[in-house]
């Protein structure tokens, strides 16, 4: 028995393997071999190539593409229209599939509608990409990033909410409370 839901009008090729509770709308085409864990939605005329492994509750908003290489951890949000690439120099004549690049989004991040992610660059858990953006560098966890090419523009907390440290390096997420640590560079979250 099926335990997800697949509009009539999505393809879903032989060898996926699909997560219970997750729901695949119109005109998408999830080809051979994906992963996609449990209570994902996956948007209307979404393209998820061979290979790709999607967390639980990865949100993949409509008109998407997903390609071989890409690994998204739990808990993802993917804007409307954003792309992943898989290739640095593509070009039409020239066969490269022997050399897609891997792309790996860490769990609680979110990329906004429109941006590019260029391959193998890897996005930190949490981290938060502002729509349009376009990405040619790795991205640390809980970092904001816009722009092209993005630039980090600040911290962001698991709530998505803009940290503010104080000399100390501490900050505090002010609708969840959490507490944030900045330590050469890199923000942690403060377990209690």
């Amino acid at each position: 028995m099926q335990e997800y839901f697949s509009h009539p009008t999505a393809i879903i090729d032989e060898g996926c393997n699909i997560g219970k509770g997750t729901k695949i709308w119109h005109f998408s085409h999830i080809m051979p071999n994906c992963i996609l864990g449990e209570n994902c939605n996956i948007g209307q005329n979404v393209v998820i190539s061979p290979e790709v492994v999607l967390g639980k509750n990865v949100k993949v908003q409509n008109n998407v593409s997903i390609y071989t290489g890409v690994i998204c951890d739990d808990d993802v949000f993917l804007g409307p229209s954003m792309v992943f690439t898989n290739v640095i120099n593509p070009r039409s004549a020239i066969n490269r599939k022997n050399e897609y690049a891997k792309t790996h989004v860490g769990k609680g991040a979110s990329i906004g509608a429109n941006a590019t992610i260029v391959c193998g660059h890897d996005i930190g858990e949490y981290a938060f990409i502002g729509a349009g953006a376009v990405v040619t560098k790795n991205v640390p966890p809980y970092s904001l990033w816009v722009g092209n090419p993005a630039k980090q523009m600040g911290w962001i907390s698991e709530y998505g909410h803009r940290l503010k440290f104080d000399n100390n390096g501490n900050a505090e997420c002010f609708e969840s409370k959490d507490k944030y640590k900045l330590e050469n560079g890199k923000v942690s979250r403060v377990v209690k």
